[in-house]
């Protein structure tokens, strides 16, 4: 008898734990599916797989928007995210699908250069047909008629480019023709919408201009938290800018014409805010940024040693460093050689950029970035004055023509406010090749300004792409002599 209560009492205590098992398995699942500490469990409803160039990333929504690299690194390319099957996509989990968030769309299409909106609450973009939804937007949104604006953002945007639809629908209006698509992926950070439209993308001076400057202008306020989505992707100018866009934002671009996915964003803007040439006016910035702070975010990306130029001692074997940017094919300097040689021996340490050192930007920064002088006549190559330190010395030859405006716009001026130090040296009539060209009392000599009338083109054709320049080595080496002196100490 004392056998079998034992036995009995075991199989009780069996049955027990079988019970209390039984309660407990359906505890332990809910707390399985509620964790992120297991990275093997794939959850579909919360997560997406988007195939990307030569690897895949895995964005995981409720992780502020962390991406996962599988087979590759960010620091390989500037990822770009391609089309993206059906299959591909797993249906992600969207709160605005189930309570629709009041949104406020705001634009801005009255400036002659550019148009920005931007879009905050339940915000839905389907890149491949270039539309922005805007869910149960407030009274007080803009309300742009039919409930459509499109927008070019380009941040020139006469030059063209794929045009952005935004469409919004009121609070109670639920149409079939404005309904707008689920979310099939869903991010927890700001979107920047941008154009790297093909007009300027192989010139380096719009390339800064009309992208690098206003894209900084308009993301980096989200410190690195911001998913760039480019139309008319530019491929070139995105390897060419991977250090800066990697610098900006910590997620791979997206390809924005290409992408077949309906993202869903808390923020969106569409189109950059774009000031003057090469300038950002702190009076119009939203967040109140300058040139300089552009040139201390430039430095960080590229990891450039020098914020200021450091004088060189005349009496030492120290010698101040000075970069030549050359040209080929127009404004040439047809006496390159003497004009090397002038530099060196007023006592300057020469680098001869020629276009093949200048092509590779984030090389080239390092370059620049480290001379106390940049010497170059107009033109885009120019633009990596951006690199210099502060304070060092900037000298632009001005060619022929009453081109000097445009010099001081597009050079001059940036400069100073970039905390540099500027000079300038004009073209005499007598150093131009143009005096082969034209005879003495042509326009073109008499009075350049009635050509600038005519429009740009004749301008271009003549005074920027028709001439090269002969520098009267007296006087270059006067100028130099001028500036060795301010840049080094006794």
């Amino acid at each position: 008898m004392k056998a079998l209560r034992n036995d009995s009492s075991k199989k009780l205590a069996r049955g027990g734990a079988a019970v209390a098992a039984l309660f407990l398995i359906p505890l332990l699942i809910l707390v399985v599916l509620n964790t992120d500490s297991l990275p093997q469990l794939t959850r579909l409803r919360e997560s997406s797989i988007t195939q990307v160039s030569d690897f895949f990333i895995s964005i995981r929504p409720k992780t502020s928007n962390q991406v996962q690299y599988l087979g590759g690194t960010k620091e390989n390319v500037v990822q770009t995210v391609t089309q993206v099957s059906d299959e591909t996509v797993h249906k992600v989990y969207s709160s605005s699908d189930v309570a629709a968030r009041r949104s406020k769309l705001s634009c801005n299409v009255t400036r002659a250069g550019m148009d920005i909106c931007a879009m905050e609450g339940d915000v839905r973009v389907h890149g491949k047909s270039a539309t922005v939804y805007v869910v149960a937007a407030s009274h007080d949104s803009y309300r742009p008629e039919n409930g459509t604006v499109s927008i070019l953002p380009y941040a020139r945007k006469t030059d063209g480019g794929t045009k952005v639809t935004i469409r919004l629908s009121a609070p109670d209006v639920t149409t079939d023709d404005i309904n707008p698509p689920r979310c099939t992926v869903t991010h927890d950070v700001p979107a920047v919408v941008f154009s790297t439209t093909c007009c300027y993308s192989t010139n380096f001076f719009h390339a800064t201009d009309d992208t690098i400057i206003p894209l900084y202008n308009t993301a980096r306020e989200y410190d690195g938290h911001v998913q760039l989505l480019v139309t008319d992707y530019d491929h070139k100018l995105m390897f060419k800018l991977r250090h800066f866009l990697a610098a900006l934002s910590i997620y791979p671009v997206i390809d924005f014409n290409a992408d077949d996915a309906v993202r869903c964003f808390p923020l969106v803007r569409v189109g950059l805010e774009r000031h003057e040439e090469l300038r950002i006016n702190p009076a119009l910035s939203r967040k109140g940024y300058a040139m300089k702070d552009f040139r201390d975010f430039l430095r960080s990306a590229y990891s450039l040693k020098h914020a200021w130029a450091t004088p060189a001692h005349q009496s030492s074997s120290q010698r101040p460093r000075l970069v030549m940017v050359l040209r080929r094919g127009s404004r040439v300097i047809t006496n390159e050689a003497e004009a090397i040689a002038t530099v060196t021996e007023v006592g300057f340490e020469l680098v001869a950029a020629a276009p093949e050192m200048v092509r590779d930007m984030a090389t080239f920064a390092h370059v620049v970035n480290s001379c106390n002088v940049m010497v170059g006549v107009h033109g885009a190559g120019l633009t990596n004055l951006m690199f210099l330190p502060n304070n060092a010395t900037f000298m632009q030859i001005i060619p022929w023509g009453e081109i000097k405006e445009i010099g001081w716009n597009e050079f001059g001026h940036p400069s100073l406010d970039m905390g540099l130090r500027y000079v300038e040296y004009e073209i005499s009539a007598e150093e131009t090749t143009l005096k082969d060209v034209y005879p003495k009392d042509h326009d073109v000599f008499t009075d350049p300004l009635s050509i600038h009338k005519q429009g740009f083109r004749p301008v271009w054709e003549i005074f920027l792409n028709g001439q090269n320049v002969t520098l009267d080595m007296d006087r270059f080496r006067g100028v130099m002599q001028q500036i060795y002196q301010s840049v080094t100490i006794t």
